[in-house]
């Protein structure tokens, strides 16, 4: 029988949360052993927030490429080369990951295991690593920062073609001819613009009555129309039925909209059709450790899991996939483990934003939310076209909307879809945070011309 190595802490995963919590805990004197299946870094580095925002960005200078004559410019014809974009995106992401694993690695107290884990008990993992040996580890505090992954929809004929995922599509070395999108959310809407910008066809296949579902409805249809005036095709209410590989390679989804049955045939499949937890090989049962019907490791406000001195941290347990939230996670964990806190997960703002361009920014209620809960409220809303900054670097769609409590006038929500508009919800969300009201916004000084300062209007707009 293995002799079992014996940890103060057991991290499994190193993402967003887990890195940072090793050498959190290893510089305050916890012999710690973090271990990681596939990249430090987690999904954020390695699939997620740092390449597709690098891929954004060039889509962005593609589009404004284009545009060039509309500001005086006269340029030739626009081409992309995805394999030179590709190569950049690969290059910043291997920059970053070999920054998050250096500084691991040069933490004392850290040992770094490079392979799979799963539990043997509620206080012992078993890790196969990759080159083959087994390791027996115990810990009196274990984390399970081990993320998500993209989900598989049940669609007939799916596993007979060869589809895309937001890992996989990240990878093409051509732009694709078109470019069918299953799933009209953040991630569906992100490639698919970014794709639209480097030339391919695009059609977003949205089986609900609206992109972006968790949005309100005048949010989700300006939207709508941005991505179709950019040449996206947008179908809702349209349900994918069955898709198969045609001859020459084409990809022939059939869907049936709200009139009628058709085929949409496309060179490439992308599946964003949400996510789904790491936790099937954890054999989380080993260790009595409860998760819900979708496999998420249920926790409560402190992170801990049903299981005495076990926590989950980021995706893994459900709630906002957001790497902000993820590293979030780990301050509470490091405040009360490192620091005798209390400090909890209820209350705290969830910000959040979708890089399509223009950017949605949004923190706190949604107007929506607020009216469900029954809340007192008043809307400001102002267009970007009435936004100065906008209007002189001609970039004026979509609108700023707050949600404010009609009886203290605090600000309890907002969705900024504009140019830069997450930098905008975050000078929201820190007037939400210092509980300032909206007069505060409305009657503040800001320099001009800038786009902040545009939040003297949108308040002063709901005064009129």
């Amino acid at each position: 029988m293995t002799k079992k190595e014996r940890y103060d802490a057991i991290i499994l995963g190193a993402g967003q949360a887990g890195g940072p919590l090793s050498t959190a805990l290893a510089q305050a004197g916890w012999k710690t052993a973090l271990i990681e299946q596939e990249h430090v870094g987690g999904t954020c580095v390695n699939k997620g927030c740092t390449p597709t925002k690098t891929m954004v960005a060039s889509a962005r200078v593609a589009y404004l490429a284009r545009r060039a004559a509309d500001y005086g410019v006269h340029t030739g014809p626009v081409t992309v080369d995805l394999a030179q974009v590709r190569q950049r995106k690969r290059d910043i992401v291997e920059a970053f990951r070999n920054g998050s694993q250096r500084r691991i690695k040069d933490t004392k107290g850290i040992d770094l295991l490079m392979g799979e884990a799963r539990f043997t008990g509620p206080e012992s993992v078993e890790v196969r690593m990759h080159n083959g040996e087994r390791r027996q580890l115990s810990a009196g505090q274990i984390f399970i920062n081990t993320g998500a992954r993209p989900r598989w929809p049940s669609l007939p004929g799916l596993e007979g073609v060869p589809a895309l995922d937001s890992t996989l599509i990240m990878e093409l070395e051509a732009v694709p001819e078109h470019l069918l999108v299953l799933g009209g959310g953040y991630i569906g809407l992100e490639f698919g613009q970014m794709f639209r910008r480097f030339g391919s066809q695009v059609t977003i296949v949205q089986r609900r009555g609206q992109l972006l579902t968790r949005e309100d409805a005048d949010v989700a249809e300006e939207v709508a129309k941005i991505l179709r005036e950019d040449g996206v095709t947008v179908l809702l209410n349209t349900q994918s039925l069955r898709v198969e590989q045609a001859a020459g390679g084409r990809i022939e989804l059939v869907v049936r909209g709200p009139e009628r049955e058709h085929t949409l045939a496309g060179s490439h499949l992308l599946v964003a059709a949400g996510r789904v937890p790491n936790t099937d090989r954890l054999d989380l049962a080993a260790a009595g450790i409860e998760t819900d019907e979708r496999g998420f490791v249920q926790v409560n406000e402190r992170l801990e899991t049903n299981v005495p001195n076990v926590y989950a941290l980021g995706d893994v347990k459900g709630g906002p996939a957001f790497t902000h939230i993820s590293y979030d996670d780990f301050r509470i964990i490091r405040a009360n483990l490192l620091e005798g806190k209390a400090l909890t997960t209820t209350g705290r703002l969830v910000p959040y934003t979708v890089f399509i361009d223009p950017q949605l920014g949004r923190v706190g209620l949604s107007e929506r939310e607020a009216r469900t809960q029954g809340r007192d409220i008043r809307v400001a809303k102002l267009p970007m076209r009435h936004v100065a900054r906008a209007l002189e670097v001609d970039e004026t769609r979509g609108f700023m909307k707050a949600i404010v409590d009609a009886k203290t006038d605090q600000i309890l929500g907002a969705a900024v879809l504009g140019l830069e508009g997450g930098e905008i919800a975050t000078v929201l969300q820190m007037a939400m945070m210092g509980n300032l009201p909206y007069t505060a916004i409305r009657d503040g000084i800001f320099s001009h011309p800038t786009l902040a300062e545009s939040l003297n209007n949108l308040f002063m707009a709901m005064d009129a």
